[in-house]
């Protein structure tokens, strides 16, 4: 036997000739493609909907909003191309706001709908890769544009980019779109979306299905979103 193939599985028992292998998976819920939960930020003493603060714990996750709370969900995705309209991805740290917001649902063709999931591509995904970049400067929404969103009554908003807002916020602010949609209107968001293949259909709307994992008291949720075009 390959020692380096089936290591695993050489001390173990084998009944009447059966053999067998596990795994043990450990991951950040917030790294690669996932949703945010209610529960991973705040202000002040109160989650959303005026939850005490207290009912997190890193030792024994969220009492609420946690993402065991999180549905799953069939719904209209709008794809909202910033690349396609450049001609390249945007520039470090450019905010999107209602007045690109408006300009890119009429480039699209596509009127906001209550209970839509906005899929921002920015091109930041692609352009840098995992990098000190990726991390401190990326472009993505605005304060402004998330108000603008959460006024239109939107259920996700998404991006190809690590916390879908823009770095460092001009305002100097601390993640004021977290705030803004996750603390303030209840709105998850999805982060670090790969959004190529979808934008080479040339598409605006699609269905979406999303299927976060209901991991009890986590704050968000390893996604694997599907778009039927």
């Amino acid at each position: 036997m390959d020692r380096d193939a089936g290591d695993y599985a050489l001390g173990a028992r084998s009944p009447g000739g059966f053999r067998f292998a596990e795994d043990t998976v450990q991951l950040s819920t917030h790294s690669g493609t996932h949703m945010d939960a209610l529960a991973h930020v705040w202000e002040g003493d109160e989650l959303f909907n005026g939850h005490s603060s207290a009912n997190v714990r890193s030792t024994t996750g969220a009492k609420k909003l946690g993402a065991d709370k999180l549905q799953p969900c069939v719904t209209r995705g709008v794809l909202l191309d910033f690349v396609a309209a450049t001609g390249s991805g945007l520039p470090s740290s450019t905010p999107i706001g209602s007045v690109e917001l408006v300009e890119a649902y009429r480039r699209a063709n596509v009127t906001p709908s209550p209970g839509d999931a906005v899929l921002l591509r920015t091109g930041w995904w692609d352009s840098t890769g995992f990098s000190d970049e990726y991390f401190a400067l990326e472009p993505g929404l605005s304060d402004d544009g998330a108000q603008w969103l959460a006024e239109r009554d939107v259920a996700y908003v998404g991006a190809d980019n690590y916390a879908v807002e823009v770095q460092p916020d001009p305002g100097g602010a601390t993640f004021p779109v977290h705030l803004r949609l996750l603390h303030k209107f209840g709105v998850p968001l999805i982060e670090n979306l790969d959004l190529r293949e979808l934008a080479g259909t040339g598409i605006g709307t699609f269905l979406l299905v999303l299927a976060p994992i209901g991991l009890q008291g986590s704050t968000g949720s390893p996604l694997n979103p599907l778009a039927v075009v």
